[in-house]
């Protein structure tokens, strides 16, 4: 890990607090919902992280509480460095959009409340933007019913062509 990300992680966590931790060499900041906002803006303007790289989620259903960790992944492409920044999200809580600092966040925000249902306030279209509009739930929730065919291979092709419609002659 290069000075400055260590000096810019020791600077934000003494100002938004959270826990700084680890993974696989890379550098982790772990925050609460409400610094998600001001954090994002100061690592924009004061820190020089001026690309938004990755923003997703992970549903740890139900492993942990609060449910849903939002990943945010800042890069500096001049200091040649990246922060992951985590916000635990318990189910139903919602996020304050990031997307007047990063405008990359307005996509993957709406694909994170189509595919998980957290919702971002402030988001200027907070709409569905992979499934169809009138869709019920949210398919990468590990609640979600699969509701999958089963693959056929050569050894199981009667059995499934048994049970597959077929239009009437």
């Amino acid at each position: 890990m290069s000075d400055y990300l260590k000096e810019t992680i020791h600077a934000l966590q003494q100002r938004f607090g959270g826990d700084v931790g680890e993974y696989a060499g890379d550098p982790r900041l772990i925050l609460k919902a409400e610094s998600i906002q001001p954090l994002s803006a100061a690592l924009r303007n004061e820190f020089g992280f001026e690309y938004l790289s990755a923003l997703t989620a992970v549903d740890y259903w139900p492993e942990l509480t609060p449910r849903f960790h939002i990943i945010y992944q800042f890069s500096s492409l001049v200091h040649n460095c990246r922060l992951e920044v985590r916000v635990p999200v318990a189910d139903g809580d919602t996020l304050p959009t990031i997307s007047e600092e990063y405008w990359s966040a307005n996509w993957h925000e709406r694909e994170i409340f189509d595919m998980f249902g957290v919702r971002f306030d402030g988001h200027p279209d907070m709409r569905r933007i992979l499934m169809p509009h009138d869709w019920e739930g949210h398919p990468l929730r590990k609640d979600y019913p699969l509701g999958y065919e089963e693959v056929q291979f050569s050894f199981n092709k009667d059995e499934i062509m048994k049970r597959k419609p077929h239009p009437e002659d």
